[in-house]
């Protein structure tokens, strides 16, 4: 019996040491996992032990089969640290395709720098890098690290797919609560993988095996509205020192309230009687607002501040007020102490922030959520919203970075979750005029009008600031399908009461007609043509979404040359459908042509089911745009 438990031993020994060998050789990779594949992850092990209410652990094994240049960015063999976080073991090895190791990498191997960029003034966030110059494709890296962290508040949510063109063969997260602090978690989308768990009051495990490569589609919704991942946090936390409690948004706003931001909204006697000044001679409450985020705009500027417990706390208000910079954390803070000395409420918020619009989940509150800080004023009707970080943008016009999404508005007591402004399609507009002269030898020379407001201002109003070469480039760009085009002169109005942006340019350029013997052949649309056309996929995945929509309206008269007459004009088109509106009519008189276009896009989420007819409007559209008139000489 002896000898066969030995056998038996040995057996299993050497069966899970060859087991673990395949994980660096691409051989051993199943073949649909590679298969329109930059990258293969072989195995991701997290485990996350809780040790007590101000501390846990944090180990990761990751093993990657980089296919070629593009899956470099899977590997992910970095690590974060700072004086909370510590980082006790981190190494690595590389592997040839065959699973030959090739080079190792203890702790003094990696690359020791800042966490943060250049926008950022003070820091002590850094990151330990792996620096690898792959000689040949594929190979393998097999990174481990541990960290401990006196940070409970935050525990790391489970995403086992992290990007696309990355196969998963398998991924592993298991955390265990020692302390019994009230393990809280949501799971969302897990149900198309295949996806094991074994969870109970004090404990998660969850295993991801074998998923395909993911390939991006346009007009796709979040990554994180479809994707399998694990949101986890605890009822009873310390973030770095700081205690709290919470098991919903509400709790977790008093928290907010009480621990991190009483007692920093103190500001100078200097500054008190100067903000009671600019608004001595006001008496509604959002007039009095308007002139201090004014009085914020002109006398402090935006830098990040990320040193400890102030990545999430704001400096104090009068640190902000006597050194005049600040954080999104701290100029909201700021911004809201002012507020208060002149008798207006406001409200700090979290929110997750950028084009793309992720909400915080409604249900489920944890301290992984959020990544800007702005500030609301409630009013009699809809709320006005601040960001204090812009110094450029209008009072209650926030834009596209924060826009329509789920924030977190911290109060006294009522904490809530609300939604942001939503800028509806049509106010999302833009109006351009222009009069242009048609030569005979197919250049023209012209002066436009464009208005814009809602999104489409957030995405003009800044190019008054650029210098006048950036200007040009940005023309240049914008109508690159326009030849030889020359930019004679510009001038830009910005009304911030109104929020409407007004360009006012002027153009030249050669050739843009054809000239075909005695004919003319050229695009009626001059200033707007729109040839985007969604990729076509054989087997639509994802649903659509069309986050934000919008209005465009195009006046253009074209003035024929002397001797020139029309021959052909393009028919009037009209489409109405689900998706939005769009038609143009063509008017002549005399000499002048005249082109009148409206695109109107709504704001929406189909199914997979209607990508090709929403293909088929865009199809119509770019056609459309690119229509021509054909000129007779009559000479």
């Amino acid at each position: 019996m002896k000898y066969i438990s030995t056998a038996i031993f040995l057996f299993i020994t050497i069966a899970g040491f060859s087991q673990s060998e395949d994980l660096y050789k691409l051989e051993s990779i199943p073949v649909d996992l590679k298969t329109k594949a930059n990258a293969v992850v072989r195995l991701n092990d997290v485990s996350v032990v809780i040790t007590s209410k101000d501390e846990l652990s944090i180990k990761e094994k990751r093993i990657v089969t980089v296919l070629n240049e593009k899956g470099n960015s899977a590997i992910g063999a970095y690590a974060s640290y700072d004086k909370y976080n510590k980082i006790k073991k981190i190494e690595a090895r590389i592997f040839d395709e065959s699973g030959e190791e090739i080079k190792k990498f203890k702790k003094r191997d990696f690359i020791d720098r800042s966490a943060v960029d250049g926008g950022t003034l003070y820091s002590d966030s850094r990151v330990l890098l792996m620096g690898y110059t792959p000689a040949t494709y594929p190979y393998t890296v097999e990174f481990y690290y541990e960290l401990e962290s006196s940070n409970t508040a935050a525990i790391p949510t489970w995403r086992p797919i992290t990007g696309y063109y990355v196969g998963v063969e398998k991924d592993i997260y298991n955390l265990q609560d020692n302390e019994d602090l009230g393990l809280r978690f949501k799971e969302k989308n897990l149900q198309d993988y295949n996806i094991t768990k074994s969870n109970s009051s004090t404990s998660l495990s969850y295993t991801l095996e074998n998923a395909l490569p993911i390939a991006p589609e346009d007009l796709s919704p979040s990554y994180y509205n479809y994707y399998p991942q694990v949101l986890v946090a605890m009822e009873n936390f310390s973030f770095y020192g700081v205690e709290g409690k919470a098991k919903n948004w509400l709790e977790f706003g008093d928290w907010i309230n009480d621990a991190l931001l009483k007692g920093r909204n103190e500001v100078t006697e200097e500054t008190k009687q100067e903000v009671l000044g600019i608004t001595a001679n006001l008496d509604d409450p959002i007039e009095k607002a308007k002139a201090v985020f004014q009085f914020v705009q002109e006398n402090t500027r935006y830098i990040s501040v990320q040193v400890g417990i102030g990545g999430v706390q704001p400096i104090p208000a009068l640190e902000v007020d006597q050194l005049k910079y600040g954080d999104c954390k701290g100029l909201t803070n700021y911004t809201k102490s002012l507020l208060e000395v002149v008798g207006v409420t406001s409200y700090y918020c979290i929110v997750e922030a950028g084009r793309e619009i992720i909400d915080l989940e409604d249900d489920f509150a944890s301290l992984e959520q959020g990544n800007h800080i702005i500030l609301a004023i409630p009013t009699d009707g809809d709320t006005v919203w601040l960001d204090c970080t812009s110094q450029l943008h209008p009072f209650n016009f926030i834009g596209d970075f924060t826009d329509n999404r789920n924030v977190l508005v911290v109060k006294p007591s009522g904490s809530e979750i609300v939604k942001t402004q939503l800028y509806v399609d049509s106010s999302n507009y833009q109006l351009t005029t222009a009069d242009i002269k048609l030569k005979a030898d197919g250049s023209f020379a012209s002066k436009i009008n464009r208005k814009t407001r809602g999104l489409q201002y957030d995405d003009r109003f800044y190019i008054e600031r650029r210098a006048n070469d950036k200007v040009n480039e940005y023309y240049k760009y914008h109508w690159s399908y326009i030849n030889n085009l020359e930019i004679l002169g510009y001038k830009f109005h910005n009304n911030k009461v109104d929020v409407e942006f007004t360009e006012d340019v002027d153009v030249e350029a050669s050739a843009y007609a054809s000239v075909s013997g005695d004919r003319l052949l050229f695009k009626p649309n001059v200033f707007n043509q729109n040839s985007y056309v969604p990729t076509r996929y054989r087997s639509r995945k994802m649903p659509i979404d069309i986050s934000r929509g919008y209005l465009d309206e195009d006046i253009f008269k074209v003035e024929i040359p002397e001797g020139f007459e029309i021959e052909a004009l393009p028919e009037n088109i009209e489409i109405n459908n689900k998706f939005g509106e769009y038609h143009f009519e063509i008017s002549t008189s005399d000499n002048i042509i005249t082109y009148k276009r409206k695109l109107f896009l709504k704001k929406g989420q189909y199914p997979n089911t209607d990508y090709k007819n929403y293909r088929d409007f865009r199809k119509q559209i770019s056609k459309a745009d690119n229509s021509k008139i054909v000129l007779k000489s009559i000479k």
